[in-house]
């Protein structure tokens, strides 16, 4: 009989920055999420973890929200005094809602911090992120397509997508659809399976099109379904694609990209407060139409 796969990832949050509901928020979605009879559940900034045994974790992305979410995963939970099963964190980015969680990790806890020299050199500026004690936190620079082990089993590159620097960064207008190391993708091969997390993207490549095809199962960034949604919403002022995420529908949206590309599972995660698919009606429809998936919290995969 063959051996079914022991890969195991838990979406720790679904939602992108500001989580929903987003705290000074009072859309459609946000006003439902803080209603319980509603049935929109609220959801935390994106975060996944990752595990071959149940016991060891890695946690890509270190959300704000952190300590709510391992509070709700109970794999996560110290076995003992003084325990964490969080082993490895690996950051996409350098975000605050991918970042400020290490300022939640900084309980005298070991564990090993995989990113890129631009995201390294992000929290080396920033003396706040000098609580992480370097005796036991390990900070580990990994280049673009070098494997790396954030768990033992666990094979994990970093490929460039296109994208833009953080927020905080931006001095006057961005380029857009910069590929290099500020943004990155991540490619999982454990037991035979291929997996990806890509919760930012401006734009669909050629070259990503090809390393996602046929893949087990892809995390995807899923932040605004309609590119001008902000501001037709009125809570803001920017496109889907001024803030570097490409939209799930319309013309070069992720939708129709990632639809042909014979992928087995695609999950939306990194979605925005104001994203109709949070709840029922055409928007969701027509993604889970397409069979694609909405990412939750709490949401298990086993590729």
């Amino acid at each position: 009989m063959k051996k079914t796969s022991d890969l195991r990832i838990i979406v720790l949050g679904a939602a992108a920055g500001g989580g929903l509901p987003q705290w000074n928020c009072g859309c459609r979605n946000c006003s439902m999420a803080r209603d319980p009879a509603s049935g929109l559940r609220p959801q935390s900034q994106s975060s996944l973890a990752v595990s071959l045994d149940g016991e060891a974790w890695a946690v890509f992305n270190a959300s704000p929200d952190i300590r709510e979410q391992v509070r709700a995963n109970r794999p996560l939970q110290p076995r003992r005094l003084r325990h964490s099963p969080i082993r490895s964190v690996v950051l996409t980015n350098g975000d605050i809602d991918h970042l400020a969680g290490l300022l939640v990790l900084r309980e005298k806890q070991p564990f090993t911090l995989f990113s890129t020299g631009a995201v390294d050199r992000i929290i080396t500026d920033n003396p706040v992120f000098q609580v992480l004690d370097p005796e036991l936190v390990s900070r580990r620079i990994v280049v673009l397509e070098e494997a790396f082990f954030p768990l033992p089993g666990l094979e994990v590159r970093f490929f460039a997508v296109p994208g833009k620097v953080p927020l905080f960064l931006e001095d006057g207008e961005p380029a857009l659809d910069v590929e290099g190391e500020h943004t990155v993708g991540l490619e999982l091969k454990a037991d035979g399976k291929r997996v990806y997390h890509v919760p930012g993207c401006a734009m669909m490549t050629e070259g990503l099109v090809a390393r996602l095809r046929d893949a087990d199962a892809v995390f995807f960034d899923g932040t605004l379904f309609s590119d001008d949604e902000m501001i037709v919403t009125g809570t803001g002022h920017k496109t889907g694609r001024r803030m570097g995420h490409m939209p799930i529908d319309g013309a070069g949206g992720s939708l129709d990209a990632l639809g042909a590309l014979g992928i087995r599972r695609t999950i939306y995660v990194h979605i925005n407060n104001t994203n109709p698919i949070w709840r029922a009606g055409a928007e969701r429809e027509r993604v889970e139409g397409c069979g694609f998936e909405v990412g939750f919290d709490g949401m298990e995969v086993r590729p």
